[in-house]
């Protein structure tokens, strides 16, 4: 056989292999895609029951964080054991930095009991946090918690919980009074009652609030970029 053939008769197989590697490969990523996607979904769900204009009034008595009379407002119902709200947070956070006075971001609870039995006791100790130091305190200790705990129901309360109020100046002994008083059962329920009135139904779920009161649904942890496109069109009315 001359030198030609063979080259010929050795590239065939060898293509097979090349074409099966790649065929190999898109399957794989295929399934990755789809599982990311799946993944994003479940993170971020559809707006499926609801109406936007059950969302409770925003008062003196919420959590804002930026000016209290920003022409947006994005009112956010949060799960402190939601890894999508952990990933979130820094969002918000640089938005209401860049935006200034223009934007505030307004925090609601919305624990997830079924699958985050923790987030209950962890949203009643930012409470805690806001009676024993202020609206300050409230957003110093949202910030710690996000910062430091693992999400997904594994954070051990029992130490990040006065972990964290030390941090923050908090007295100690008036901070597990208050966790184990009760007092913010109700508030904590009637926040989750007014999330899912609103349409959501899963976590984080957010409002964009215009300055007519116009309200626009932000489902999920939405990258920045998303955002800002929405405060922009919010800003845009009038």
């Amino acid at each position: 056989m001359d030198e030609p053939s063979k080259a010929n008769n050795l590239s065939i197989p060898i293509a097979i292999v090349i074409a099966g590697a790649l065929i190999a490969g898109a399957v794989y990523l295929g399934i990755n895609r789809t599982d990311t996607a799946n993944n994003q979904a479940q993170a971020t769900p559809e707006q499926q029951s609801g109406n936007l204009e059950q969302m409770a009034a925003i008062t003196s008595e919420d959590h804002i964080r930026g000016n209290p009379n920003a022409s947006v407002k994005i009112v956010e119902y949060s799960d402190m054991e939601c890894p999508f709200c952990k990933s979130f947070h820094p969002t918000m956070q640089r938005i209401v930095d860049e935006y200034g006075d223009k934007v505030a971001w307004v925090y609601r609870h919305f624990p997830l009991d079924s699958i985050h039995s923790k987030a209950r006791p962890e949203a009643i100790a930012a409470e805690c946090a806001n009676e024993l130091g202020g609206n300050d305190a409230f957003w110093q200790f949202t910030d710690r918690f996000f910062e430091v705990t693992p999400s997904n129901n594994q954070t051990d309360i029992e130490t990040v919980l006065p972990q964290i109020a030390r941090e923050i100046g908090l007295n100690e002994s008036q901070f597990a009074a208050c966790l184990e008083s009760g007092k913010y059962d109700e508030h904590i329920q009637n926040d989750l009652d007014n999330a899912v009135a609103t349409g959501g139904n899963g976590t984080p779920w957010s409002i964009v609030v215009t300055a007519s009161g116009k309200k626009y649904p932000l489902s999920g942890a939405q990258p920045y970029e998303a955002v800002k496109q929405l405060i922009e069109l919010a800003l845009s009315e009038k």
